[in-house]
C-alpha cells in the first residue's frame, strides 16, 4: 500500500469512527436499533455541500449540517416516543423521508465543491499536502468529540441517558425521564452521523444523493471490530475502541482493494465490506465454541 492510499484510508476511517460513535449511542447505549443513519449521513452532506456552493462560511455550514442531524433524530424519536412506532420502523420511515429531502436541499442528485474553500483548505492553507492535511484535521476533530462524549456520558444526563439504554423500567422508577433521554440520545447520534456526512462531501469533493447507502453496516462494523480487540465497560474504552474500529475496518478495505492477488476492484467494495461484516459477525461465535471445545 502506498503512503497515499494509506492516508486516504485513514482520513475515511477517521470519518466514520464519527459515524461509529454516533452508532455507538443508539445501538449500544440507547440499545435503539436506529436506521436513520443512513438517511442523516447524506443530509449533512446535503446541508453543508449546499451552504458552502451558496457562498456560506463552512464552518457555520458543518454546523448547520450538525443541527440538521439532530433534527432528524429527535424526529426519529419523537416517532418511537410520542407515536408509539416500533423503534426499527421509525427509524425506517425517516431514512426513507430523507432520502426525498436530500434531493429538496440539494435540488440535484449530486453538489459538486471542486473550487469552494472548505474547513481543510480554511485551517491549513496550502501549508501540506491535501491528504496529509485532511488526516490531521480529523484526528483533532474525532478527538474532541471523543472526549466531549466521554464527559457526557459521565454527568448526571448522560448516566440518566445509559440507564435508560440499560433498563429503562428501572430507570423510569428511579425517576428519569426515560423519553427525553431517548429523545436526546437519538438527537445526539445523528448529529455526529451528519457531522460526518458534512466533513466527507467536503474531504471528497462533493455531496451525492447516494453517500449514505451502507453507512450503517459500516458504523455497525466499527463498533463490533472495536469491541473484539478492545473490550471493556468503561465509556473511555468504548469510544476507543469503536473509533479503531472504524479505522481498521477502512484499513481492512482498503488492503483488500489494493491486494493484486485478490484481484478485486472499486466496484467490488460493497461486497468485500460484507464480506468483512460477516467474518466480523462470525469470529466471535467460533470463538466461543472453541473455547467450549477445549473446555470440554
Amino acid at each position: 500500500m502506498t503512503l497515499y492510499s494509506f492516508m486516504g484510508a485513514l482520513e475515511i476511517g477517521l470519518i466514520f469512527s464519527l459515524v461509529a460513535l454516533g452508532v455507538l449511542i443508539s445501538f449500544r447505549i440507547l440499545n435503539f436499533p436506529d436506521l436513520t443513519v443512513d438517511g442523516s449521513f447524506p443530509l449533512g452532506g446535503a446541508v453543508a455541500a449546499t451552504l458552502i456552493a451558496l457562498g456560506t462560511d463552512p464552518f457555520l455550514a458543518t454546523l448547520a449540517a450538525l443541527a440538521a442531524g439532530a433534527c432528524a433524530g429527535l424526529l426519529t424519536g419523537w416517532f418511537n416516543v410520542r407515536l408509539r412506532i416500533m423503534d426499527l420502523l421509525a427509524g425506517i420511515l425517516l431514512m426513507t423521508a430523507l432520502y426525498s429531502i436530500n434531493l429538496r436541499i440539494m435540488g440535484k442528485p449530486n453538489v459538486p465543491l471542486i473550487t469552494e474553500p472548505t474547513i481543510f483548505s480554511m485551517l491549513l492553507p496550502e501549508m501540506m499536502p491535501d491528504y496529509i492535511e485532511r488526516p490531521l484535521v480529523l484526528i483533532v476533530i474525532v478527538i474532541a468529540a471523543k472526549l466531549a462524549l466521554d464527559w457526557f456520558f459521565s454527568s448526571e444526563t448522560g448516566l440518566a441517558m445509559r440507564a435508560t439504554g440499560a433498563n429503562p423500567r428501572m430507570a423510569r422508577a428511579q425517576g428519569v425521564a426515560t423519553g427525553r433521554s431517548v429523545l436526546a440520545g437519538l438527537a445526539l447520534s445523528n448529529a455526529l452521523v451528519a457531522l460526518a456526512g458534512a466533513l466527507f462531501a467536503q474531504s471528497q469533493g462533493g455531496a451525492d444523493i447516494s453517500m449514505g447507502i451502507g453507512t450503517i453496516v459500516i458504523g455497525l462494523a466499527a463498533v463490533i471490530i472495536g469491541e473484539s480487540i478492545l473490550p471493556g465497560r468503561r465509556i473511555v474504552v468504548l469510544t476507543l475502541a469503536v473509533v479503531l474500529g472504524a479505522i481498521l475496518y477502512r484499513f481492512f478495505i482498503a488492503l483488500a482493494l489494493n491486494s493484486d492477488l485478490i484481484g478485486l476492484k472499486s466496484q467490488d467494495l460493497n461486497l468485500v465490506a460484507a464480506t468483512l461484516v460477516t467474518v466480523v459477525l462470525v469470529l466471535p461465535i467460533l470463538k466461543r465454541r472453541l473455547r467450549g471445545n477445549g473446555g470440554r
